[in-house]
């Protein structure tokens, strides 16, 4: 299939314009003017395409709106009279063609057809010749988007309160169309040529530095910037504003500069020094040098994603940019360095190197994701990144084990399809095989693999099949390793596989087959993976491998062992199951030797065993007699992880009335862990991992209602709110605090107060999660309505505020009935098809377990039409969830009730403040 329809995309694309012409009359659609559109495809024509853009943008901040004109270079590949290109929502008031850049150019008509997002510029006397070069000049003018993308308004508030508009660029995936026109897709690369003209007191920057500012009539000035390398469109940026900026030099002598409002300009050294230094490191890596002179990071107020690699300007949230050290948190250090690095990574993989079309957007990001890992791990070793790196996988692993998944690479034609493709599997699961590839190769193989890709394709755009030649070598071709027939197993399918371990003596009978959660039993034939599998064994701690390329196999041992444990630090994207005795052998090595297994080896475990559950490969009182190992545990992956599974048992009957074994479960989970709680020291001592489990377990137990925690917690909070909030709070501890001081009116009042004055980026963000978690159900909804609106909260938090009152036992349903009362709202701002729309649907979703709610919100969306998001993928992913937790319930609720009678009979003991109003 996949095959069939890349030959009917070249062929049609081929075709350009006057062929398409001679088709069926009636399968063309009518353009705004009432006229025949001489074009049916969603994707654009071959006949033309771009070599240069100069482009001028005039942006009015006062009025909200921008006129520009645009002269772009073409080259004619196919006789043609009309040029089709994008324009979405841009009113065009004048269009010619030249022959010459300075020559008179002839007037032509422009056709619109808005649902296709696209312009055709027809001459009824000029053709086009067959490699010929001429240029469209096109004049036009439009609003400042309302929303997060194409160029959009942006406002901020000084320190004294006065509020100031800004003007940015967020073009990906589909929106420079909505900023000037052109031809809006990744293999249409060109050069562009940039002038902007704004007021005196107003900066303007993009991807290529300043070369110079003229001085024009009316107090304006037009800066014009130097010529940027081939790129594709949607990476060009823009901005204008009064920001500050902090610069310094990287070693091979680029320019980092951190733009910020001018209040939070000291937050900027933190992200300024480490961009330098990741530059440093993909410039040497990757042995090719960033091409440009400069490299901007600038932190914008509104925006709706974590960040953005356009080429030269990459932008930012605030939260993903600014740091300050006696503010921000070990979680906020890591997380910025990480998005940095992120974007960094893509300024070689996705803009040096582009994929040929969006069905393989998981070249850029699945690269970006996986390098963020391999840098940072170079640059901070401090902040012990590869320890991470597998939770990555099990987010991936939660959608890509449901029928809605979708193949790494898979086929998207239109904008919205287009947007669904940014999610966990793109990313994630991108990161995880090629992370899965470069342990099977060793990493030098690896590296060297990417070097040559980058280096053959550079400028241009390419495929999944380009790089895996590129990782092919001269002596896995002759040998047993094709790395492409191996990795397409990977991409080409969706899902992963499930491989069963059967031990008998020396002898281990391996089988695999598709872990599938619920679906149809015919979604799992026919699936076959080649799993390179690694092991070890109570005998031998050196890490075996095995390349499983058949549904079943056998491998031997040197001798008879006491356990085996698959999938070695989780390195694979798989999970594993154990025959026989075998789970017993690794539960038995847990309670009495945890240690002889590595941290992230024990994650997985804690992982798989609750995953086996949920298909009915174990049943549950086996997963937690595992988790019972737990109280001994105290490194940072197991930890989580285990919390991660046990805490979704008690959500599920939070939505439901059943309160004394939601609360006998609460009470194991605070017992099993309650030595590691009272055991952690309320500051910010310690390595980030100490630093970031500290934050989770305070903020659980105090959330938990956990006496010794809510108690230093109270006096802590009621001494920061007597000093007005100005006493130095440790920030790795101060979540759980507020988390406390929200659960009242008047606490919450001074926490917002608080949020609304600071200028502290990361503390606001604390701030605000600790609101969202209050048990005060009418402050709860106010969030909700005040950041859809949006002046006193920001609408970007909103997906965020949403999701975390969902999870609220005192905010679920106002959660559910927001996201249907305004859904046609929110899918205008947030764009059908995004991330932060999928995030809602979802989240809001994920803990509900009766077939009474499985009505409701099938009936909700069932409402929906195409254009209001019907067809999403996140619905079949919410449906299928609460299918799912219906099954689960359905059948382990009394095992899980008669487990729990046996090893934790007492209810959870709560402070007293906590007893009414429990989280």
């Amino acid at each position: 299939m996949y095959l069939l329809a890349l030959i009917l995309l070249v062929s049609t694309a081929l075709a350009g314009v006057p062929h398409a012409s001679r088709e069926d009359e009636h399968s063309f659609p009518v353009a705004t003017n009432g006229q025949q559109f001489p074009w049916n495809k969603m994707r654009l024509p071959q006949a033309v395409s771009p070599l240069h853009y100069d482009l001028l943008i005039h942006p009015n901040l006062s009025s909200l709106d921008f006129a520009g004109s645009v002269k772009i270079q073409v080259q004619v590949h196919e006789e043609t009279n009309t040029i089709v290109l994008h324009s979405k929502d841009l009113n065009i008031t004048k269009a010619a063609v030249l022959a010459s850049a300075e020559g008179e150019g002839q007037i032509v008509k422009v056709l619109e057809y808005p649902a296709y997002q696209q312009i055709a510029l027809v001459s009824d006397s000029t053709v086009l010749k067959k490699g010929g070069v001429y240029f469209i000049e096109l004049e036009f003018v439009a609003k400042l988007s309302e929303s997060f993308h194409g160029f959009y308004k942006s406002t901020y508030r000084t320190r004294e309160g006065e509020e100031r508009v800004l003007a940015s660029t967020q073009f990906e995936a589909t929106s420079a169309r909505a900023a000037f026109p052109c031809f809006d897709e990744p293999a249409f690369k060109a050069n562009f040529s940039i002038r902007i003209r704004r007021e005196s007191r107003h900066i303007s920057i993009s991807n290529m530095p300043k070369l110079r500012t003229l001085a024009l009539p009316d107090v304006l000035f037009e800066d014009q910037f130097d010529v940027t390398v081939k790129m594709s469109t949607y990476l060009v940026a823009f901005i204008v504003c009064d920001f500050l900026s902090v610069s310094k030099n990287t070693e091979h002598g680029v320019k980092i500069s951190v733009y910020t409002v001018p209040d939070k300009i000291d937050q900027a050294e933190f992200a300024l020094d480490a961009a330098v230094r990741l530059l440093d490191f993909y410039d040497d890596y990757f042995d090719i040098p960033y091409p440009l002179p400069k490299q901007d990071l600038a932190a914008i107020p509104d925006f709706q994603s974590g960040a953005m690699e356009n080429w030269g300007l990459t932008t930012y949230r605030e939260t993903s940019l600014l740091f300050d050290p006696h503010k921000s948190s070990a979680s906020d250090k890591l997380g910025i360095t990480m998005i940095i690095a992120h974007e960094l990574a893509h300024q070689w993989f996705g803009n040096l190197v582009t994929m040929q079309w969006w069905n393989d957007l998981w070249l850029n990001e699945g690269f970006a994701k996986f390098m963020e890992f391999v840098s940072v791990n170079i640059t901070n070793p401090e902040l012990q990144v590869e320890d991470y790196f597998m939770g990555k996988c099990f987010e991936a692993m939660e959608v890509d084990c449901l029928g809605s998944s979708h193949p790494v690479s898979t086929p998207v034609e239109n904008p919205a399809q287009i947007q669904e493709m940014f999610d966990d599997v793109s990313y994630d699961k991108g990161a995880c095989i090629l992370h899965m590839l470069r342990e099977f190769l060793t990493p030098d193989h690896f590296k060297s693999g990417i070097v040559r890709y980058l280096k053959k394709y550079s400028y241009q755009n390419t495929v999944n099949a380009h790089l895996w030649e590129s990782l092919t070598t001269k002596q896995h071709s002759e040998g047993e390793l094709d790395v492409k027939v191996m990795m397409e197993t990977w991409t080409l399918q969706e899902g992963f596989p499930l491989i069963t371990v059967e031990v008998k003596g020396r002898e281990v009978r391996l089988s695999q087959e598709r872990y599938l959660k619920g679906g149809d039993p015919s979604q799992t034939s026919g699936f076959l993976w080649h799993v390179p599998l690694t092991y070890v064994t109570s005998n031998s701690a050196t890490v075996h491998r095995f390349l499983l390329k058949t549904k079943t196999d056998v491998l031997y041992l040197p001798e008879e062992v006491d356990w085996v444990k698959f999938n070695v630090d989780m390195s694979g994207y798989y999970i594993v199951h154990y025959e026989g005795s075998g789970w017993d052998d690794l539960i038995t090595l847990l309670k009495h030797n945890h240690t002889a297994l590595s941290s992230n080896d024990r994650a997985s475990l804690i992982n798989n065993v609750f995953q086996l559950v949920s298909v009915g490969k174990l049943p549950l009182d086996k997963a937690l007699d595992l988790s019972l190992y737990l109280s001994r545990e105290t490194e940072i992956m197991p930890v989580t992880q285990g919390l991660s599974e046990l805490i979704p048992l008690y959500k599920l009957m939070e939505k439901r009335d059943m309160e004394v074994l939601e609360n006998q479960m609460k009470g194991y989970i605070v017992h099993l862990f309650h030595e590691l709680i009272d055991g952690q020291a309320w500051t910010d001592d310690g390595s980030v991992s100490e630093r970031m489990l500290r934050s989770y377990l305070l903020l659980f137990a105090c959330v938990r209602g956990h006496s010794p925690c809510v108690s230093t917690a109270t006096q802590l909070f009621n001494k920061w709110k007597e000093s007005d909030g100005n006493m130095s709070l440790p920030n790795d501890v101060s979540l759980a605090v507020f988390a406390v001081g929200a659960r009242t009116e008047e606490g919450w009042d001074f926490m917002f107060e608080k949020f609304h004055e600071s200028l502290y980026t990361s503390l606001k963000s604390r701030i605000k999660s600790a609101l969202s978690i209050s048990p005060l159900t009418h402050k709860l909804k106010w969030m909700m309505e005040q950041s859809l609106e949006g002046s006193v909260m920001k609408t970007q938090d909103l997906p965020y505020v949403v999701t975390s009152i969902s999870r609220n036992p005192k905010g679920y349903k106002h959660a559910w009935d927001f996201l249907r009362a305004n859904w046609h709202s929110l899918v205008k701002k947030f764009d059908l098809g995004s991330h932060s729309i999928a995030h809602m649907v979802t989240g809001v979703t994920s803990q509900y377990s009766t077939r009474e709610m499985l009505e409701e919100i099938q009936e909700f969306f069932r409402s929906l039409t195409a254009e209001t998001g019907a067809e999403l993928r996140c619905i079949q992913q919410a449906l299928e969830n609460v299918e799912e937790n219906i099954r689960w319930m359905d059948k382990n609720l009394p095992l899980l009730q008669a487990w729990l009678d046996k090893n934790h009979p007492e209810p959870a003991q709560l402070d007293d403040q906590f007893k009414h109003t429990e989280l």
